[in-house]
């Protein structure tokens, strides 16, 4: 029986059949295997290009730049972002490139499948590594979550919440969540995949207009 293979590892198989030059075709490529048009592809590429260029100029996405382009700041420490710089960067070798950057974004179109939500959000509080949700790790992610948001909650309130989350949702009594009890979970509360869709994505081509002047596709082609 074949093994079945992993979203991620799908994506890095079609990223390594690309030279990372991103051409029309190049381009085209990464549109037909996301819900992202042409025409927002060519755009992300340049908002890419901005980013990629904002701390070191060599056209690739390194944490400082992530970081300042979530928080204005190169220097903040926030496990989120940290977490997101690690799902983003699929090839595992310390940056962001484009096709990276495409793939990972389009997690978050509106017009993606919710299954792909629900297993990157599921990754995302995997923070120990340990291919489940455990205590301890959905603790540091809600205190970071916490202090971004400047809630105020104590550290006994938060344990409190922790241990109501890990009753309703451990199952099987192990301790931890797996995959398939956090796909209960969410059906059950889809507002906690909520953050795991931006609307704006869909609407790329009208935050950054500048690159329809220098757009491949053609004015036919060009969606509203």
């Amino acid at each position: 029986m074949e093994a079945k293979v992993s979203g991620e590892e799908r994506r890095i198989k079609q990223l390594n059949t690309l030279s990372g030059d991103w051409d029309f075709e190049e381009l085209e490529s990464l549109a037909s295997t996301t819900a992202f048009t042409l025409n927002q592809v060519e755009a992300l590429h340049k908002l890419y290009e901005q980013l990629s260029r904002s701390v070191i100029n060599d056209g690739k996405i390194h944490k400082e730049e992530f970081l300042m382009a979530l928080f204005n700041s190169r220097s903040k420490k926030n496990l989120l972002a940290e977490k997101l710089f690690e799902l983003f960067d699929l090839k595992r070798n310390g940056v962001i490139e484009f096709g990276e950057f495409v793939y990972s974004l389009n997690i978050f179109h509106p017009d993606t499948p919710k299954a792909d939500k629900i297993a990157f959000a599921f990754k995302l509080y995997d923070v120990l590594h340990t291919g489940y949700i455990e205590r301890e790790g959905l603790k540091k992610m809600v205190l970071a979550a916490v202090g971004d948001c400047d809630l105020q909650l104590s550290e006994a309130e938060i344990d409190v919440l922790i241990e109501r989350t890990m009753q309703e949702s451990d199952l099987k009594r192990e301790g931890k969540i797996d995959i398939e009890e956090w796909n209960l979970l969410v059906a059950k509360y889809p507002s906690l995949i909520s953050n795991m869709t931006v609307p704006h994505l869909r609407d790329i081509t009208m935050i950054f207009p500048g690159f329809v002047v220098d757009s491949k596709v053609k004015d036919s082609d060009l969606v509203s």
